[in-house]
């Protein structure tokens, strides 16, 4: 089982013609993933193209999901016109929008939350690499790769990964697939200080899935939404969970990398977070090249 997605999973691409929503595009359809439709406005009737498979491009979102029932989007639309891209997908009904899109102004990611509060449609991103559910094929092809992550690393297994990074989610992938340990579904919730789905979010929906084993949790400075999730964790937890916190040498005031990853107001530390984790029973690794084996130690 997985979460977000399945291999059936029918996948749209905005901006499928831009350089690069074409080229994940086309490593999505290598991985086996159902991309059923393309959109670029002014671009619809045309035809998108890779190693024999077809997808069709329109002008809309709507026209997109009425010809093929596509119910996930991913989000390749350049920074000044991403909000409304993600809107449209909204307004279509699509079960998921993924923002690959890095550099979306704050203030139209407020208003993108404030028109999607109370909607069906969960958004994952913005400034993330998406997600990746493996599936059963040689390099773990035939599963469902949404977004930007190298699918070649993963394997289908039972572990969750859930990470604010994109390199430390594909590190995490890496190091458990070295060791045989395959997962269930990998998903980078993006590194914006405004959201759609944070930690605690993907969390409670690893610890209801019976397929997902253990989680490895990633973090960084900034914000407390790590510490929400390890206190729902010590509550409710069920399940071994392993966290890592980038960032812990960052000067306070200074913003490190993504743009939530800021310690302001002596509030979003490293050791907080760290604390936080440790309160809840969480294995912490020291550094990013131990997170696989502090998983694996809690789970035998």
């Amino acid at each position: 089982m997985s979460i977000f997605v399945t291999p059936q999973t029918k996948i749209l691409i905005q901006g499928i013609t831009g350089s690069f929503g074409a080229r994940h595009a086309q490593l999505s359809i290598e991985y086996g993933t159902q991309v059923v439709a393309g959109v670029t406005p002014g671009k619809g009737g045309q035809i998108f193209e890779h190693k024999g498979v077809r997808v069709p491009i329109f002008d809309t979102v709507e026209e997109a999901v009425k010809a093929t029932g596509a119910t996930t989007s991913a989000v390749f639309v350049p920074p000044p016109f991403a909000a409304d891209a993600i809107l449209e997908g909204v307004d279509a009904g699509l079960d998921l929008v993924v923002a690959i899109t890095e550099g979306i102004p704050v203030n139209d990611m407020v208003r993108v939350k404030r028109a999607m509060s109370g909607l069906r449609t969960r958004l994952i991103g913005p400034n993330c690499p998406g997600l990746v559910t493996p599936g059963e094929g040689k390099d773990s092809h035939g599963g469902c790769r949404i977004g930007i992550a190298p699918g070649y690393i993963h394997k289908k297994g039972n572990i969750g990964v859930v990470s604010r990074s994109g390199t430390l989610t594909y590190e995490a992938v890496f190091q458990l697939t070295s060791r045989g340990v395959g997962q269930s579904t990998c998903v980078g919730i993006g590194g914006d200080p405004v959201n759609g789905t944070s930690h605690l979010d993907v969390i409670k929906l690893f610890m209801a899935d019976p397929e997902t084993h253990g989680i490895i949790m990633i973090g960084e400075i900034g914000g407390a939404a790590e510490e929400e999730a390890a206190e729902w964790i010590a509550l409710h937890g069920t399940k071994p969970v392993a966290g890592f916190i980038a960032g812990a040498t960052a000067p306070p005031g200074r913003r490190m990398g993504h743009a939530g990853a800021i310690v302001s107001g002596g509030k979003g530390t490293a050791q907080a977070k760290f604390d936080a984790f440790r309160a809840a029973g969480i294995g912490v690794a020291a550094t990013p090249s131990e997170m696989a084996d502090t998983l694996l130690r809690l789970m035998k």
